[in-house]
């Protein structure tokens, strides 16, 4: 008797503790409160197709989703450019690396530093990333490419001579979205910097498609 009134107040104790608990760790994802329940049917809908894609439900969407809507939208654009381009997503994501960290966003570097091995890029080239001008890993087109976004991300006055050697290798269309990417991302990466989102250490990631 007394080991069974025991074990009945351990499960009461936990019944108690873990919805406490899991309140807790959604409120600490970032600086707005959890998500409310039921969730929209916008949000249930996003959220059912990201599970069936492969991917999880990570800070950004459960702290963004207190707008619906915009929530939709941007997933909208991301996906678009993760999966839709004619750019190679290779190199959509070194524009998209690159961005997060001229932004300083920590958030995104660290949902998209898997997504940079995803595509092949080694251990070496991802920390060479930040000084790319003086590394040897990058080949000419990557270059441009970098230093396209380079300029872009940094107020936006892409000198001439960057952006004829961006257009030697890249079609109008491609530049355009390329120009999307980053201007999608640096303001992404902004409001992950104001909303103090916090990195996933659980190995969340959204939807990652194919390289």
């Amino acid at each position: 008797m007394r080991a069974k009134s025991f074990m009945c107040c351990v499960l009461l104790s936990l019944a108690t503790v873990a919805p406490f608990a899991f309140a807790e760790e959604q409120a600490s994802i970032s600086r707005l409160p959890p998500l409310p329940q039921p969730l929209d049917p916008i949000l249930q809908d996003m959220f059912d197709k990201r599970r069936a894609m492969g991917g999880a439900i990570i800070n950004l969407l459960l702290t963004s989703g207190h707008a619906p809507k915009f929530t939709r939208a941007t997933g909208a654009m991301a996906f678009t450019i993760r999966f839709e381009t004619s750019t190679p997503r290779q190199l959509i994501e070194l524009a998209i690396f690159r961005t997060a960290q001229i932004v300083g966003s920590d958030y995104e570097l660290n949902q998209h530093a898997p997504f940079m091995k995803m595509c092949r890029y080694s251990n070496e080239q991802i920390a060479e990333v930040l000084d790319w001008r003086r590394s040897k890993l990058f080949d000419d087109k990557q270059r441009a490419l970098l230093g396209y976004v380079e300029q872009m991300a940094n107020g936006g006055n892409v000198d001439d001579p960057t952006f004829a050697e961006f257009s030697r290798f890249f079609t109008p269309q491609q530049i355009v979205e390329v120009s999307y990417t980053v201007g999608s991302y640096y303001s992404t990466g902004l409001v992950t910097k104001a909303l103090k989102i916090q990195p996933e250490t659980d190995g969340r990631l959204t939807a990652s498609g194919e390289c």
